[in-house]
């Protein structure tokens, strides 16, 4: 009978199910001297359990350091690794925890977990084994040959959940030409699987020449998407362009996956993005225009959300869409109030943002959420947001129920600094009516009063549609 299973990739032969994934965790943050500890207590809870037995297990569970408050200990990154295999669409059925003081070269783990991992594999009929860790070409071909199901390490899984939820021709190139640059370098390591007879003088066969044209195949495939990519980018330069002609400010929604962002920008801009629960469920950008308190426009953009150890080439690969984040005038940092490690996670931000070199950008940091903490958090954190100040501004929101909207776009329009807010009176002819239509639609009128023929009003406004009405303005009542 033909298995009936769905690949992570979306593939389904006869009726689908989930595949059946055992879960590794790794954490190579305890010292030698505190596992020995660690192990000698097990040791001796067991002997005071039942008298005869001994642990001497290398994967013993032992405490496990205290966290710094930009790091996540080993149950929280275990926890984030499932979400993400979860978001995936892969059913968990078992889990294990190893602790080592340093990665083993030929397997990460350690050979005695390997046969562990083998075991606990069969048993609970696993098609995965999924490493919440990256793995080199030689540990991944070691721990194919050592385990009896397929083995994919943390980088795979998030590409192919990029994979997954890539539903424009752009997302789709971005998604395989990360994928195809993560492949080429471990090819290397499935000479198994390409029938590779073997190296030197006399015993090269027919799997290294098909190494080597799938190598070149690759290749010719890589520069292919960079070409249609850099097209990407120029008809993204040109409309920037053309936005620019008529200048509106953008300000990009940036964020740790699974903060919160689409149901922010929802909120905002009244769209109906995608708002999943689920890790980078957005991957395309949306752009919308909002009008802020002031009366001037600006477009808010939706972009893809980051992770702790983002791989480089989905980085490298969704440069295109994240020109989105390097040209905004100003960005919102989406926070997950109610993470417990929320530090962590803006500084895993921080790092994405450096590196796009939009870091010394205006932003505000939205502590989104606010709707899941219980009374006296949620006081703490208004308390904690009403009392910061420039340049690093928080606002408490709650995308999900509205709160905080308000005091959130006002926060947008002071953060816009290219084009600042100014208090001015101006006094216009009544037969102008292009120009106080203008004010009507693009300022805040304080007061009005009429005199004969003119209207004098009390404004607030851009400098930049102050600046244009210089010829009807009495003074400016500063900045």
């Amino acid at each position: 009978m033909e298995a009936e299973q769905r690949n992570l990739n979306g593939s389904s032969t006869g009726s689908p199910r989930s595949e059946r994934a055992l879960l590794v965790g790794v954490d190579f943050a305890v010292r030698a001297s505190n596992k020995r500890a660690g192990q000698v207590a097990a040791r001796a809870a067991v002997r005071a359990g039942n008298g005869t037995s001994e642990d001497t297990s290398e994967s013993v569970r032992i405490p496990a350091r205290p966290s710094s408050s930009t790091d996540l200990d080993a149950e929280e990154s275990l926890a984030e690794f499932r979400e993400l295999v979860t978001s995936a669409g892969a059913e968990i059925v078992a889990e294990v925890l190893q602790r080592r003081s340093r990665p083993d070269p030929a397997t990460l783990i350690g050979s005695g977990k390997v046969e562990e991992i083998a075991g606990i594999a069969a048993s609970s009929d696993a098609d995965l084994i999924l490493f919440d860790h990256d793995l080199s070409p030689t540990q991944l071909r070691n721990l194919d040959e050592a385990l009896p199901a397929r083995v994919l390490d943390r980088t795979q899984l998030i590409l192919d959940i990029f994979a997954r939820h890539a539903r424009t021709r752009e997302g789709q190139l971005q998604v395989e030409l990360a994928q195809l640059e993560y492949m080429l370098p471990r090819l290397t390591g499935r000479g198994k699987a390409m029938s590779q007879l073997g190296g030197g003088i006399g015993t090269r066969g027919p799997g290294e020449t098909q190494l080597e044209t799938d190598r070149r195949r690759i290749q010719r495939r890589i520069d292919h998407l960079k070409s249609e990519l850099d097209s990407v980018r120029r008809v993204r330069r040109q409309q920037r362009q053309r936005r620019e002609a008529v200048p509106v400010p953008t300000v990009a929604l940036v964020g740790y996956t699974n903060a919160g962002k689409s149901t922010l920008f929802n909120r905002l801009t009244g769209g109906h993005v995608l708002e999943s629960s689920r890790m980078f469920a957005t991957l395309d950008p949306k752009l919308r225009a909002i009008e802020l308190p002031s009366r001037r426009k600006v477009l808010i953009s939706d972009t893809v959300g980051f992770i702790r150890n983002l791989p480089h080439t989905l980085v490298t690969s969704f440069r295109a869409t994240l020109e989105e984040v390097e040209q905004a005038e100003a960005l919102l940092h989406i926070r997950d109030a109610a993470s417990t490690y929320g530090d962590e996670q803006k500084l895993q931000v921080e790092k994405v943002l450096a590196e796009l070199g939009a870091l010394a950008k205006p932003r505000i940091e939205v502590l989104n959420k606010l709707d899941l903490l219980d009374a006296t958090q949620r006081d703490g954190v208004v308390a904690r947001s009403q009392s910061s100040a420039p340049p690093q501004r928080e606002v408490a929101v709650s995308a999900q129920t509205g709160e905080g909207i308000g005091p959130l776009l006002e926060a947008i329009d002071q953060a816009l600094l290219s084009d600042p807010l100014i208090d001015a009176d101006l006094r216009v002819p009544q037969n102008e009516g292009g120009v106080l239509a203008a004010i009507e639609g693009g300022m805040v009128v304080h007061q009005r009063a009429y005199e004969g023929n003119l209207v004098h009003l009390s404004v607030t406004g851009p400098a930049s549609l102050v600046g244009r009405l210089r010829a009807y303005r009495l003074r400016d009542r500063g900045l």
